[in-house]
């Protein structure tokens, strides 16, 4: 007698889902890495050049190149606020997917546990026959000998 788990296609198609699911919630985590990334360098960027600006307004500097450095910062807020809004999407759409994988964990979890309990019962049962059968034989040996 060989096991053969009646959900056996059923269970093959939920881990597939799940692997799917792992994929998905991977390259969004991977998004969110990069947009995060971004946002940074652009905080960094907008950080070094009001420092650079500062340590130059104290030796003097013309109002044109004020207006420059006012011009770009202003120009490098509109772009982090944007990254800002990018990753807010970002993590949603990765907590997003995060969810979806726990829920096609579970699903695998419990076909697993229902092909445990399944294949234990086999067993029980496998055990039965053959306790069964050696009984049989137990009875025909020992007929066997008293004729």
């Amino acid at each position: 007698m060989q096991y053969q788990f009646k959900f056996d296609k059923l269970l093959s198609i939920k881990e597939r889902e799940k692997d799917d699911a792992f994929s998905v919630y991977n390259d969004s985590v991977k998004k969110f890495e990069e947009v995060a990334e971004k946002l940074y360098e652009l905080l960094k960027k907008k950080e070094d050049l009001e420092l650079h600006q500062s340590s130059k307004l104290v030796n003097g500097l013309p109002v044109q190149e004020i207006k420059h450095f006012q011009h770009f910062i202003s120009n490098l807020e509109k772009s982090i606020s944007h990254y800002q809004k990018m990753v807010i999407n970002a993590r949603n759409r990765m907590t997003f997917y995060q969810e979806k994988l726990m829920e096609k964990n579970i699903e695998v979890k419990k076909y697993e546990k229902i092909k445990e309990k399944d294949f234990q019962n086999f067993i029980t049962e496998l055990k039965m026959v053959e306790g069964k059968q050696m009984d049989d034989i137990s009875i025909q040996h020992f007929m066997n000998r008293g004729s």
